[in-house]
């Protein structure tokens, strides 16, 4: 896409490709702000039309944020521009994380899904490519292209899976709609990702992967990667049940879990377990001299 400018936006250049509309990176001309500006794919306008309705009901630090009306002369969306790199580009150079950094991630992601769910609206497309994560640890939520809710919804039942293969959640992969359950899955898998560097169903194509959490339960994080705390493990999988009444019954539910996975305790050192073995060395001799004391004044 080659354009010099689109109303009072000059447009500095391509940011990123996507399937349905390309991204060009913007100044208003008017303030001198740079903008996100997303322009759809021929074919992709209906999606984009939903997106901008679900966008501009939505008002969070964790979901990109609409900016303008979109005076481009053409339909598109004018957002901001959010500084940071995308979570696929974190665990492309570390491999996987740290669990504490891990679940901050997850944590500030489940705070942002748990607004955007109290509106009304599911995501649907949870990956790491549509994630922002700047300097701080702050996410940033991108791409609600095929989010359910608004004014244009679509109708009807989906004919497909909606949603990233390794990511979709099993009702999904049945071509059901999904709910805010649909995301807690696709965070959990997010998440078990992060910690382990691999998603939990893999698969040599699409086709297998999808249809192999239909039949599955994943291999535990924590039998991948020890360093994994056991309740945060469980947490992990609770997210990855294959029917969605046995998972988590909102986000918030899944982030309080998350907040409170038992810690690993740090290793005792030498002079601490010499310590505890003489203390419990004298605990025999003291009851002894109890004893004797007592029947001494008998």
């Amino acid at each position: 896409m080659v354009l010099e400018r689109l109303g009072p936006y000059r447009i500095e250049g391509e940011a990123a490709q996507g399937g349905m509309a390309t991204i060009l990176r913007g100044v208003d001309e008017r303030t001198g702000r740079v903008v996100a500006i997303k322009v759809p794919h021929p074919g992709a306008e209906r999606h984009i039309r939903r997106e901008f309705e679900i966008l501009r009901r939505l008002s969070h630090p964790g979901v990109v944020r609409i900016v303008d009306s979109g005076e481009c002369g053409r339909l598109c969306i004018v957002m901001e521009w959010a500084e940071g790199r995308s979570l696929r580009r974190i665990l492309s150079d570390a491999g996987r994380l740290e669990p504490e950094q891990a679940v901050g991630i997850a944590v500030a992601l489940a705070d942002a899904l748990a607004y955007v769910h109290s509106r009304g609206v599911v995501h649907r497309d949870l990956k790491p490519e549509n994630i922002l994560v700047d300097e701080r640890g702050q996410v940033k939520i991108l791409d609600f292209g095929v989010a359910s809710g608004g004014l244009f919804s679509m109708s009807g039942a989906p004919r497909r899976a909606t949603g990233t293969p390794d990511y979709i959640s099993p009702e999904q992969v049945l071509g059901k709609r999904g709910d805010a359950r649909s995301d807690i899955y696709a965070l959990g898998v997010i998440l078990y990702e992060m910690l382990t560097g691999a998603v939990p169903f893999p698969g040599d194509n699409a086709l297998l992967a999808m249809n192999d959490r239909l039949r599955s339960d994943p291999v535990p994080p924590r039998r991948r990667n020890p360093a994994i705390p056991v309740e945060l493990s469980k947490a992990v999988c609770r997210a990855l049940e294959r029917d969605p009444k046995r998972r988590y019954g909102s986000m918030r539910d899944f982030a309080y879990a998350l907040g409170k996975p038992q810690p690993r305790r740090a290793p005792e050192s030498r002079a601490h377990r010499i310590l505890s073995y003489l203390a419990l060395g004298m605990i025999p001799g003291s009851i002894f001299a109890l004893l004797l004391y007592a029947a001494s004044h008998q």
